[in-house]
């Protein structure tokens, strides 16, 4: 198993224990979040670990063709020393080193194969990561959306129609009610407060007020002739007669008077 398909494994095994305990979905697409991006960090030191030992397999298969151009380099100064001998097994020293580099090359490929997918893994994984801080403030953003819809249908769902009209009937009942009180205690203090004989003169000067119509009536009759110009208009307040009485009586008068013309 490689080490991202390790990694996935722990990733996945993390995820669904989150989603089993989720209670608040940004906390946990938080931490989801935050355990990418610890595995993001263990996978770049483990791939750069891999691009080191892929370094080294290549400078260990230089350092054995430098070696092997060294040795036939001594085989050719053996030849021109008549030292066919030493050419000999100067040849042989190259073709070890030749044949070890070989092998490392070989190692160093397939080592910089893996290493090339791991480097294509660990790109794919931090766009991963990428996308999943976009669409995690996407998903915060609905989850937000759902729970405030949530409570706007509970509280419409425990807002019954006939709950709502039945109390705005008792509280217009109760309003009413105060309002009741509130005059009759008013009445109260009216009748039953202060110095009773001047709210009789008070009222009674009420009732001469309103009686000043019918004088008005009168001076009007006057003045279009319907009535001699010599009338009196007068107020008896302080005889103790009614107005309407005197009003009366002198309309009366001025009937009998145009009778006898």
């Amino acid at each position: 198993m490689g080490i991202f398909d390790r990694m996935a494994s722990l990733l996945r095994s993390n995820i669904n224990d989150l989603i089993s305990r989720a209670e608040d979905p940004e906390k946990m697409l938080n931490q989801i979040l935050v355990d990418m991006r610890s595995q993001l960090a263990k996978a770049k030191q483990q791939v750069a670990t891999a691009i080191a030992d892929e370094k080294r397999l290549r400078d260990q298969a230089d350092s054995e063709y430098r070696q092997a151009q060294d040795w036939e380099q001594k085989a050719m100064l053996a030849i021109k020393e008549g030292r066919d001998d030493l050419a000999k097994q100067a040849l042989m020293r190259q073709g070890e080193h030749v044949s070890a580099a070989q092998q490392i090359e070989q190692t160093w490929e397939m080592h910089r194969a893996e290493t090339e997918k791991l480097k294509n893994s660990l790109r794919d994984l931090n766009d991963k990561i990428e996308e999943a801080k976009r669409k995690k403030n996407l998903l915060v953003a609905r989850q937000r959306r759902a729970q405030a819809q949530k409570r706007i249908t509970e509280t419409m769902s425990s807002l019954s129609e006939k709950s709502a009209f039945e109390a705005f009937a008792r509280m217009e009942e109760r309003i009413e009610t105060n309002e009741r009180q509130l005059k009759a205690s008013q009445e109260i203090e009216e009748e039953f407060t202060g110095d009773r004989l001047a709210q009789d003169f008070k009222a009674l000067e009420k009732g001469a007020a309103a009686g000043s119509v019918d004088g008005q009536l009168l001076a009007l009759k006057q003045k279009m002739g319907m009535l001699p110009a010599g009338s009196p208009v007068k107020k008896q307040l302080g005889s103790g007669a009614p107005e309407e009485e005197t009003v009366a009586a002198e309309i009366e008068d001025s009937t009998t008077e145009k009778k006898n013309r």
